[in-house]
């Protein structure tokens, strides 16, 4: 899959394509099954990063962190800024009620959706697509994890917002 090219993500299964700020307000498109979801950076501008963004504070901790780290974690020529996963067989979570999470999460609220916070220090964070893909034969973490390396292998690093592997 070419990850800064939307058909190509389409063809690899992917639906949705929806804006996070039309998100926040009605996730009922968002299927209720495991799956694995993408966030995608869609401007052709470099991206404007926050000292200070929307993410919750889970446990009392700060998801903020230096601008610094934010440009160091950048990757340039892809449009997917996180990879993520919903559900499996030790996880009874839906691609709906975990993409809410996150979103909640952008939010503001006290939600554990650690991993992707960067997301949340951009800017244009409400412009940001989503965009999943269902998955019934396979575990959702499998295919997250195979995404992950596949991208490593073309960017020499994770997407922006992918803390861990």
């Amino acid at each position: 899959m070419n990850f800064n090219e939307i058909s190509s993500i389409k063809d690899y299964g992917f639906t949705g394509f929806i804006p996070v700020g039309q998100l926040m307000k009605d996730v009922s498109m968002i299927p209720e099954s495991k799956g694995v979801y993408m966030v995608l950076y869609i401007q052709d501008t470099p991206p404007v990063f926050l000292e200070k963004g929307t993410g919750g504070f889970f446990k009392g901790k700060d998801p903020n962190v230096q601008q610094m780290t934010l440009r160091e974690n950048w990757v340039e020529g892809t449009k997917v800024v996180y990879i993520g996963k919903a559900g499996g067989a030790s996880h009874s979570s839906t691609l709906k009620n975990r993409i809410k999470q996150y979103l909640r999460f952008g939010e503001g609220k006290n939600v554990g959706h650690w991993g992707g916070r960067f997301i949340w220090q951009l800017k244009e964070s409400n412009s940001l697509l989503i965009c999943w893909k269902v998955i019934t034969d396979e575990e959702p973490r499998k295919v997250e994890k195979n995404l992950i390396n596949d991208f490593k292998n073309e960017y020499n690093m994770r997407p922006f917002a992918n803390l861990s592997d």
